[in-house]
């Protein structure tokens, strides 16, 4: 083969960008002995894709069962962005010696793109292939994928500074005579929370009925809908269980409080901001389990998960930044990339951390938030990698000598452990 190894490597440790930002990155070669080939050409992809199958039972004229499976699937497309870093498609042969050979590659961003997300029918998902062009031979592929964040700033909408309110009440019937009522009180100060930050729930039960509470299960939920759009349009539902938590029992008569801390996960924002084909919502649901014949007590209520948690006590003024902070625009020229470890632009590099289109400096543990100078107080993310994993990031129709790293992918997302949400209003 010749190539001994190949492999992408990102200008910051998570490989994680917002959507506006520019990724800076090279390709690393060792070839054992010197190559020939037309070009060395990289490709960025922004996309969602939906896919599952569903298979219907029908008679045929024998009277005889037959199974039809039918795949439903979806596509769009956000970006895609393709030249040569050496060579090009009509140029003549070009050699390349043996050794290591590092070629350097740059894309910005456009500014409003879907945040990454990867679900059990579909997937919202950003990659780079650099390809190595060779002339009579099949082409060699090496591919990656990374996250993009669309921020979410639960500060910008005063619907998520609501707080969460569950009340529920039952009279069980026994012999013609109503029990007095089960009630039950469930409340959370805030519709909005980050990655990270506990949901600090507290309980009430006052049950004055003569049948004893089994359980109170608390879900935090996703909400996934689905659409395809081919053969026809269809629409697939799934609701998975992030996190559970129950407490119980609560017998007749007997009054209880609880307060419970729900911890979020790294989980992907709410509202895939200008994807059409993939719905993402959660919600809080809560379930109580009775004795006897009697039916459950359920109800669900949304919430939102945000990248920028709530800053500050509600009833206050959100800080206004001095000038508004702009990502880097797309219709900005792309910094060129320079070694790893220098800084694009002279200038450039903060405090550690360089702005978004330049290198990372050594250190520099991760993406400049846009949102962080809006909020001096906020402490910075922390990124982490969600438990939602990609089956593979190879497309139909990809060579199976393609190279992924690393082969296993998971998007990561913005934290933020210490900022505790705003307590229950008084």
């Amino acid at each position: 083969m010749g190539i001994k190894e190949a492999a992408i490597y990102l200008d910051n440790q998570w490989n994680t960008y917002y959507a506006g930002q520019t990724v800076n990155g090279r390709i690393e070669y060792v070839f054992d002995s010197p190559k020939k080939v037309r070009g060395i050409h990289v490709k960025f992809k922004g996309e969602a894709h939906t896919e599952w199958s569903e298979s219907k039972q029908e008679e045929d004229s024998e009277g005889k069962t037959q199974s039809t499976d039918t795949l439903h699937q979806g596509n769009e497309e956000y970006f895609q962005i393709t030249y040569y870093l050496l060579g090009s498609s009509t140029g003549n042969e070009i050699e390349i010696p043996a050794g290591k050979q590092v070629y350097n590659f740059t894309c910005a961003l456009p500014p409003v793109l879907p945040s990454s997300f990867e679900g059990q029918y579909g997937y919202v998902r950003y990659t780079v292939k650099v390809t190595l062009d060779r002339p009579w031979k099949f082409d060699q592929e090496t591919k990656m994928a990374f996250t993009v964040i669309n921020a979410l700033d639960l500060n910008l909408n005063p619907s998520y500074r609501e707080p969460i309110h569950f009340q529920m009440e039952k009279t069980f019937c026994c012999f013609c005579c109503a029990s007095p009522p089960l009630s039950v009180d469930v409340q959370a100060p805030v519709s909005g929370y980050c990655p990270g930050q506990v949901i600090p729930l507290t309980i009430d039960i006052e049950n004055k009925s003569n049948v004893q509470l089994h359980l109170i299960k608390i879900f935090l939920r996703k909400v996934v809908t689905y659409r395809a759009t081919t053969p026809t349009t269809a629409i697939k539902k799934s609701k998975d269980i992030i996190i559970t938590m129950q407490e119980g029992p609560v017998p007749a008569g007997i009054t209880k409080h609880w307060n419970l801390n729900l911890e979020i996960p790294p989980i992907p924002p709410s509202n895939l901001v200008n994807c059409s084909i993939i719905d993402l919502d959660y919600d809080l649901k809560v379930e109580c389990a009775v004795s006897g014949m009697h039916m459950n007590l359920k109800d669900r209520k949304y919430i939102t998960i945000g990248t920028v948690p709530l800053v500050g006590m509600v009833g206050q003024a959100r800080p206004t930044p001095s000038a508004p902070v702009q990502p880097a625009s797309p219709s900005q020229p792309a910094v060129l990339p320079v070694a790893p470890g220098q800084p694009a632009q002279p200038g450039i590099v903060q405090g550690g951390d360089s702005m978004p289109g330049g290198w990372m400096v050594p250190g520099a543990p991760q993406p400049q938030a846009p949102h962080q100078s809006l909020y001096p107080t906020l402490t910075e993310p922390v990124y982490k990698e969600s438990p939602y994993t990609a089956r593979t990031i190879h497309d139909r129709g990809e060579s199976s000598h393609m190279i992924t790293s690393p082969t296993r992918f998971a998007p990561y997302y913005p934290t933020y452990a210490a900022v505790l949400p705003p307590p229950l209003p008084q």
